[in-house]
């Protein structure tokens, strides 16, 4: 029973961790309800009126969601900081409430202060928010002078439990959160693994549903990378340990994905292309399932399973049991000799498996630390020498020069902040017209849809998801008023909840986020005896005006539209690919050693920042069906792309180690023709005049033949790189049609 306990506990945190990578979204939400109902347990201790109560619970909020540096130190200092920020601001809100012009001016100043502040940096963005939301603190429990003392008291508690909950209560250090990344990204690998297994057994009619999960594992898995790419500095002890970690994530992520596609050849009765794995819809190769009763399909079957083990159990339940043994048959795999008889997609598939282990093997060693090899065959001690020869020759690379920043009313925050500045303008004189007491929905609104917004789409659908969430938040506000009544403490339970929910969703759904925000807001009029159904009514009303007063300034000042935004964004997305390809390129035809690792992830992150931006351009309500599709083709051509060259990369950092690959100088041939055509292709985004033609012509193995009769075709550059290379030069030429780039005659 406790051996079944343990797994039942194993496969839940295993799920928590895999649906919440690093518990980042529990701790938010628990961290800043602990915030809040420390904050009211100390004012309810000390007799404080239910407007303090109020206060204290908005101020212990935003004095935890708005810190956002990842060191303590950091954090504590942002913190302290906030509270004479917070103070100057409730104190400057109680003296403007009695001078309604003076008052608007300020708050204006106040906004264009808040946003401008991003531009240094995370601190900036902190206090920025914190005196914001403070000044809305102090006009919506409607602070006067004389009451200043009382409220000073309140922020301090306010501003005391937040640092209690964040440093002691709920914890949080860098070590830790990397800790629990790595965690999150086993889970999903282990999800992505039995999702392939799915694949072997679907039926024509279920191979699309079970690509698509196999799509969103593949998704989810490289977001999980992201991130922990993005804590690997913070929470490793040397650079040369973070390294090894994103260098072993990288190599798994890159096996898996390259898994899932050798199933699909291996069910199918044609190769599948690589854009099957990231576009919805795209052609599917004639699936078939394969026999349950062939021999070799049931051990593939099978070794899928042991391999979905092997990423789960810890490395100290490997040692001197069966797992050990799965372990060794899947790199066994990696021999010619162990792989079974089955046609050529099968065994290739069984290659793929043990690859994969290999890169598990990695993973588990840079994770878990030394092993026992006692139970090593001479297959899987050959794959453990291969790991510590990469290990030695992962050297630190350099910094990267960084790109000059626009200046003046180019540079995005100072844009951003003239346009809040002209949108709350526009919100507080409609606001004023809508309702002289809470005028300041409408200015909160138009504040919030420019958040993490870069262009005119991206701020029109954050506005209508606000509008939506706010629409039904109002009618749970209603039932939530109902059933409490003027219970006070029932009122400020059920708020607590709808506050954790609003940060544990908030990552998901922005939707969502605003139900919450709104059904607790509900609560709060009820707490302070002015709630009615016209004051929610008026709450959509004045939600409504700001998002429309913050979509009416972003597009007539100072606009970046849409289109603009994507270009430049794609453009930079094929500069990095550029930037990887050739590097990957020439070291596989023996140029020098160059930091791979890094430009891949250069390239990764470019390419999620055009994947967000092309969001207002694939939302289900866009009407442009017709660029609905050419944007989410484009999308999944580069990750395509994406996925090409970081194989390409992780194959190059292998020739010093692996004896299996060696540098060819024929590659640089081959490699010619894509970066041209990369470079083609951004020019035309950048600039439609651009005299530019994608150059097509024979196949990149073809460009391989040896110049002199009797040398080798292609030496000992592996198959697979060949294929890599192949399939980027037919996705970046794919590119071409849906962009309009002219293509060239082809060369004979």
């Amino acid at each position: 029973m406790k051996t079944a306990g343990q797994s039942v506990r194993a496969r839940l945190r295993s799920g928590v961790a895999a649906s919440d990578p690093g518990l980042l979204r529990l701790a938010a939400g628990l961290r800043t309800v602990g915030a809040i109902a420390l904050t009211l347990a100390v004012l309810g201790l000390l007799g404080a009126g239910v407007r303090h109560l109020v206060a204290g619970a908005m101020a212990a909020m935003v004095a935890t969601f708005a810190i956002r540096e990842k060191q303590r130190a950091q954090q504590a200092l942002t913190l302290a900081l906030g509270l004479p920020v917070a103070l100057a601001s409730v104190s400057l809100g109680a003296l403007m409430s009695s001078r309604v012009v003076a008052g608007d001016l300020f708050f204006v100043a106040l906004i264009f202060c808040a946003v401008y502040g991003r531009r240094f940096g995370d601190r900036g963005t902190a206090l920025g928010l914190i005196g914001f939301q403070v000044y809305f603190l102090s006009l919506f429990v409607g602070a006067a002078v004389s009451g200043l003392p009382e409220l000073y008291g309140v922020l301090g508690i306010a501003f005391a439990s937040s640092a209690l909950v964040r440093f002691v209560l709920v914890p949080e250090t860098p070590a830790g959160l990397l800790e629990r990344l790595r965690e999150a990204f086993r889970a999903r690998l282990a999800q992505l693994v039995s999702a392939q297994l799915d694949l072997l057994d679907a039926g024509p009619d279920e191979l699309e549903k079970v690509l698509e999960d196999v799509r969103e594992g593949t998704a989810r898995l490289h977001e999980t990378a992201l991130m922990i790419q993005g804590r690997l500095e913070e929470g490793t002890a040397d650079e040369a340990t973070a390294r090894l970690v994103q260098r072993r994530v990288a190599d798994a992520e890159i096996a898996a994905e390259r898994l899932g596609l050798l199933l699909l050849t291996a069910r199918s009765a044609e190769r599948a292309d690589t854009l099957t794995m990231h576009l919805p819809g795209a052609p599917v190769p004639a699936g078939r399932r394969l026999s349950a009763r062939d021999e070799a399909t049931a051990i593939l079957r099978r070794d899928l399973q042991g391999l979905r083990l092997l990423v789960l159990r810890p490395v100290s339940q490997e040692t001197g049991t069966g797992l050990s043994h799965v372990r060794n048959r899947l790199l066994g795999y990696r021999d010619e000799e162990n792989v079974p008889a089955a046609p050529a997609a099968v065994q290739d598939a069984f290659r793929g498996i043990g690859e994969a282990a290999r890169a598990v093997l990695g993973l588990r060693i840079a994770l878990g630390g030394a092993q026992d090899e006692s139970d090593d065959t001479p297959a899987t001690t050959r794959s453990r020498e291969e790991l510590d020869a990469e290990d030695v020759a992962i050297d630190a690379g350099e910094d990267e020069d960084r790109e000059e920043e626009p200046t003046g009313l180019r540079r995005p925050t100072t844009r951003a902040a003239v346009q809040v500045a002209v949108g709350s303008s526009l919100a507080i004189v409609g606001g004023e017209f809508l309702s002289s007491q809470r005028w300041y929905w409408a200015v909160l609104a138009c504040w919030i849809v420019f958040i993490n917004t870069a262009s005119t789409g991206e701020i029109l659908v954050k506005g209508y998801r606000r509008l939506l969430g706010t629409v039904f938040g109002v009618v749970a506000g209603i039932v939530l008023a109902g059933l409490v009544g003027q219970h006070t403490w029932t009122a400020f339970a059920l708020m607590l909840v709808c506050v954790f929910a609003m940060f544990y969703t908030a990552p998901l759904s922005y939707t969502l986020m605003s139900f919450f925000v709104t059904a607790a807001l509900g609560l709060l009029y009820t707490l302070m005896h002015t709630y009615s159904l016209s004051v929610l009514l008026l709450r959509v009303q004045e939600t409504a005006l700001g998002a429309a007063c913050g979509v009416v300034a972003a597009a007539f000042v100072l606009p970046v539209r849409t289109d603009r935004r994507t270009n430049e964004l794609l453009v930079t997305v094929l500069e990095r690919l550029t930037e990887v390809t050739e590097a990957a390129v020439d070291q596989l035809s023996g140029g020098p050693p160059v930091d791979l690792l890094d430009q891949a992830r250069d390239l990764d992150q470019a390419l999620a920042d055009l994947r967000a931006a092309t969001q207002p351009l694939t939302h289900p309500i866009t009407p442009l069906r017709a660029r609905r599709d050419t944007a989410r083709y484009v999308v999944a051509l580069l990750e395509t792309c994406a996925y090409h060259a970081r194989s390409l990369a992780a194959t190059a950092e292998l020739l010093p180690t692996h004896p299996s690959i060696a540098a060819d100088p024929r590659l640089r041939r081959a490699g010619r023709r894509i970066a041209h055509n990369i470079g083609a292709i951004a020019a035309y985004v950048a600039d439609d005049q651009a005299a530019v033609e994608i150059e097509t012509g024979r196949s990149i193995a073809s460009l391989l033949e040896p110049d002199l009769p009797g040398v080798p075709r292609y030496g000992r550059v592996t198959d697979r790189v060949l294929r890599h290379l192949q399939r980027l030069d037919e996705t970046v030429a794919g590119l071409a049609r849906p962009l309009g780039v002219p293509v060239a005659a082809p060369k004979r």
